[in-house]
């Protein structure tokens, strides 16, 4: 049975530029410093190093120092951490979203749409899968950030999630479009979507706002943060998703399509 309420706590820093150990230490001491229930807790992409073109030099395996330290915090802190980073892998390089639950285990999702405007496409490999992970019931889909550009693949048919997290470096100049498709993602899914950005200037000299936001199955808007750091823990309810579905099942009309 899904339990009533989820929590989830949103962290937005301003991440040291290809800087493993300071960004690390920066969110243990966040996430030591959550006060109430901590059951799921979100780093934007690439939370480890910002959004950098350089995985031939700091991709690690699936046993690095990176992964192990979200096992180690998922232990500790008994709770769930997913955020992105750079992974190798038979060669390869993903921009790999993963899922660390507190008994171990660790699912994974590579980011679909890569960013080929800044070269990604050059140095990362796509994911073809998408991974619709469970936490108390509360059936969650993981996206990283150019993602949100492209409904298709987030589509929610047969309502099979209740909730998209989308985990991102989206840089400030672009922030209109990552607050409304937030939104929109929301309005046509019938689903919560938080999305999870950072803040602060890359080594890129790209600046980023932030702005990141839970948005609720009817669009609304239940919380966003703007300029600077943030560590904020967000309520999802299910009596109000279980409301909006039964009183305007939309869901029930959508296009019925196959994702090749």
């Amino acid at each position: 049975m899904a339990s009533d309420q989820l929590y989830i706590t949103a962290i937005q820093p301003d991440i040291v530029w290809e800087d493993k150990e300071a960004n690390l230490r920066q969110y243990e001491a966040l996430i030591a410093g959550i006060t109430g229930p901590r059951q799921v807790v979100v780093l934007p992409e690439m939370f480890s190093t910002g959004f950098s073109m350089a995985p031939e030099r700091l991709a690690e395996p699936m046993d690095g120092p990176t992964v192990r330290w979200m096992t180690e915090m998922a232990v500790k802190h008994r709770c769930i951490i997913t955020g992105s980073l750079m992974i190798a892998e038979d060669g390869k390089y993903y921009n790999r979203i993963l899922w660390v639950q507190p008994d171990g285990k660790i699912g994974t999702y590579d980011k679909r749409h890569l960013f080929g405007y800044a070269g990604e496409d050059k140095h990362y490999s796509p994911g073809d899968s998408r991974l619709i992970v469970q936490v108390n019931g509360w059936r969650i889909n993981l996206m990283v950030c150019y993602d949100l550009r492209f409904p298709v693949w987030a589509r929610n048919q047969g309502a099979e999630y209740d909730a998209i997290i989308y985990v991102a470096n989206w840089p400030e100049v672009r922030s209109l479009a990552w607050k409304t498709l937030l939104q929109a993602r929301a309005i046509e899914n019938m689903s919560y979507v938080l999305g999870v950005n950072r803040v602060g200037s890359d080594g890129k000299g790209h600046n980023y706002s932030g702005d990141s936001s839970l948005f609720g199955p009817l669009g609304e808007q239940i919380w966003q943060h703007t300029g600077s750091n943030a560590c904020q823990t967000v309520i999802l309810e299910r009596q109000t998703l279980e409301k909006v579905r039964t009183q305007l099942p939309f869901l029930n009309d959508a296009d019925k399509f196959v994702l090749l």
